[in-house]
């Protein structure tokens, strides 16, 4: 037991637990002055839904037992033994100090979906999704790729933070769900202006600071590794963010800040899998070049297909995913981490790379199955969709009685 892994982790955790309403802020900032209040009680709603879970049944499901690979028991139901002695996963922390560090994994991943269906997904029917999307989607991902004899950790795939477990699942998971919800009103016609972009700055940069969290803490020691995997993931954001910009000059022959904090927050979620694993200088070709890939996915699903992920979290934390989970098999190093079988296909070895492609297809296809399976359980209970006045008005009052702005005028209605 280590007192200083011990303080490590649990500031980690706390970092990662402000990566939720930093999303909020994000998201609701971006969106129309009309859904802000419904867009960020979207993210907080999930964290008292999700830690709830977690407790109870989640973190059991995750990472307590193994079934074929898949999923674990019910051996922790509300955290019963889990408590000050180390656990299986971390030998130098608390259990429970592991345990709550997963937990805010398990919070912030199913909010990044809210971000494909603002303006016009009913708050009950969300609401439902997340918490069987949580119990049919993550917990068995997160065993899968983290848990005791997991089936993607067999097959000796990698992802040290999260890009199949958070960011590929939330992401194809929400490009699903939009696409199942059908546009927004009016979408080929309306211009959909940001209303309030200091929100969207605020936002991208607490993400930033909690995701060194994310993914220092990741090494679940205070140690070079953690070290390694916080210089990664600066140089990645902030190369991304730059690209970004540059992108935006070319095409306006302007920078904009909203760019910039996309750009930073995509260079986040492409580091994630491989933070621990890649040397220091692939991390500046990785943010590199995530930035054109999901600034053209974006273009593509957007003006080309007609697909209305309102806040990109596809375009965004899918591809950005996917990107970060192929360049792990790139130019991941066994000598950065010896969790890493092999080395990557750049150094001369194809086995982590096809790992990396299988573990990125099997993720795909349990979010894309979890989430129409969740789709049809809640249309049990409830419509997917708001009626038409209630879009046209907004969901911050038809859903929850509330402005975001009763005394202001000026702003994007």
């Amino acid at each position: 037991m280590s007192s200083g892994d011990t303080g490590f982790i649990m500031l980690c955790s706390a970092l990662v637990f402000l990566m939720t309403p930093g999303l909020a802020f994000f998201y609701g900032g971006l969106v129309r002055r009309k859904n802000v209040v419904n867009t960020m009680m979207a993210c907080i709603g999930i964290m008292g839904l999700s830690i709830v879970m977690w407790v109870l049944f989640g973190y059991s499901l995750s990472f307590g037992g193994n079934h074929a690979g898949i999923i674990g028991d019910f051996r922790y139901f509300a955290f019963q033994g889990v408590g000050a002695d180390p656990g299986p996963y971390a030998d130098t922390i608390p259990h429970l100090v592991f345990a709550g560090f997963q937990m805010m994994f398990a919070v912030i991943t199913p909010a990044l979906i809210t971000g494909a269906v603002v303006g016009r997904m009913r708050f009950k029917a969300l609401f439902l999704f997340i918490a069987f999307w949580s119990l049919i989607v993550y917990y068995p991902m997160a065993h899968m790729v983290w848990g005791e004899d997991g089936f993607l950790a067999a097959l000796g795939s990698v992802d040290f933070a999260g890009g199949n477990v958070v960011h590929i699942s939330s992401g194809v998971s929400a490009l699903v769900l939009a696409i199942c919800l059908g546009r927004r009103r009016g979408y080929e016609h309306t211009s959909y202006r940001i209303h309030n972009i200091p929100f969207v700055t605020l936002g991208a940069s607490l993400l930033w600071f909690g995701w060194f969290g994310f993914n220092a803490g990741s090494a679940l020691a205070a140690d070079g590794l953690a070290a390694h995997a916080f210089m990664t993931s600066a140089i990645a954001s902030a190369s991304a963010m730059l690209i970004w910009m540059l992108i935006d000059y070319l095409k306006s022959k302007k920078t904009t800040l909203v760019g910039a904090s996309t750009g930073l927050v995509v260079g986040l979620v492409a580091i994630t899998p491989g933070a621990g694993f890649v040397p220091i200088w692939s991390s500046f070709l990785i943010g590199a070049l995530v930035s054109p890939i999901c600034y053209f996915t974006v273009v593509l699903l957007k003006q080309k297909l007609k697909i209305d992920d309102a806040l990109d979290a596809f375009g965004c934390h899918g591809i950005g995913g996917i990107w970060g989970g192929i360049a792990t098999g790139l130019f991941g190093k066994t000598s950065v981490n010896s969790v890493a079988r092999w080395n990557g296909l750049v150094f001369g070895d194809f086995h982590l790379f096809t790992a990396q492609l299988i573990s990125i297809l099997v993720t795909i296809a349990v979010a894309v199955c979890g989430t129409l399976i969740c789709i049809g359980i809640v249309r049990i209970f409830t419509p997917l969709r708001v009626d038409v006045s209630a879009e046209i008005s907004g969901l911050d009052f038809s859903q929850h009685g509330e402005n975001a702005y009763p005394s202001f005028n000026g702003f994007d209605s």
